[in-house]
């Protein structure tokens, strides 16, 4: 196991993990974040180098036993033995705390099942459609109400984030969301009063994520706005377009569908391991 360092080195793997494009999305995000300043404050561990097998990005330091929001790790491989391999190197993960792993490999959920099978670890596997776009220069031209306006959150705005994320509603959920809000790129679409209509963040792996419009403000084609935007910036930083969606969501998928964005073939699936102690504590 060998965590990179080497600004070459990562680097290198950068371009190595833009050629595996799409399954490699998570992980190439998140290096991209870590060649442009790492506002994550992440690392990346492979199982060697410079032919490596398997690729997992996590935080760096010490994780809390019970945060499984900040303890978020995307992985990738390409040799599913090899991937099993690193995930068992001692300290590598820390099997005692609350973590995700989350991939776009099938691979990515049957190791963590056989590693905690083994180790009697519980986990709980969620299971979401990824949409990526192929060119936000082609998305038609968002069309905003003289009323709206373009803006960005800020910390003022963390309760009702922390409220309206299916995955919130806790001090840990907000704290991650104030991490997320602070140093990743977010867009929101604004009243003349400067109040939030329809927003969208970014994640540490480049991923859209907590989209949402208020309900007293659907169908007024904010979302459609909203995606086409943030779609823009993020091809403008370089940075592909893509997000993960709840394999339910269908009103979500249309409007993904719509604006150009293609569902990757299977399924991309975050594994909690040791559920019950991401859920202690407040």
């Amino acid at each position: 196991m060998l965590i990179l360092t080497c600004p070459a080195q990562l680097q290198r793997l950068e371009g190595a993990l833009r050629r595996s494009l799409p399954f490699s999305l998570p992980v190439h995000g998140a290096v991209m974040n870590i060649n442009r300043g790492n506002p994550g404050e992440f690392e990346v561990v492979v199982d060697s180098w410079p032919r490596f097998g398997a690729v997992l990005a996590r935080r760096s330091g010490e994780m809390p036993v019970d945060d499984c929001y900040r303890n978020t790790h995307a992985a990738f491989y390409r040799d599913v033995g090899a991937y099993r391999a690193l995930l068992e190197t001692p300290g590598c993960l820390r099997w005692d705390t609350a973590f995700h792993v989350f991939g776009l490999q099938e691979g990515v959920a049957t190791v963590s099942q056989a590693i905690a099978g083994a180790k009697g670890i519980e986990l709980e596997v969620s299971e979401y459609y990824t949409y990526l776009h192929p060119d936000p220069s082609t998305m038609p031209e968002p069309r905003l109400d003289p009323s709206v306006r373009v803006g960005s959150l800020s910390p003022v705005h963390l309760d009702l984030l922390n409220e309206t994320w299916p995955y919130g509603g806790n001090a840990r959920s907000r704290r991650y969301l104030a991490e997320v809000l602070g140093r990743f790129p977010s867009l929101c679409l604004q009243d003349g009063a400067g109040q939030p209509l329809c927003w969208a963040l970014t994640d540490p792996f480049g991923t859209g994520t907590h989209g949402y419009t208020l309900p007293a403000h659907r169908r007024r084609g904010h979302m459609r706005a909203v995606l086409a935007l943030t779609a823009r910036r993020a091809q403008a930083r370089g940075f592909p377009t893509f997000g993960h969606t709840a394999t339910g969501n269908r009103p979500m998928q249309r409007l993904q569908e719509e604006l150009g964005h293609r569902q990757l073939p299977g399924l991309c699936r975050f594994v909690l391991h040791n559920p019950g102690l991401g859920r202690a504590g407040p």
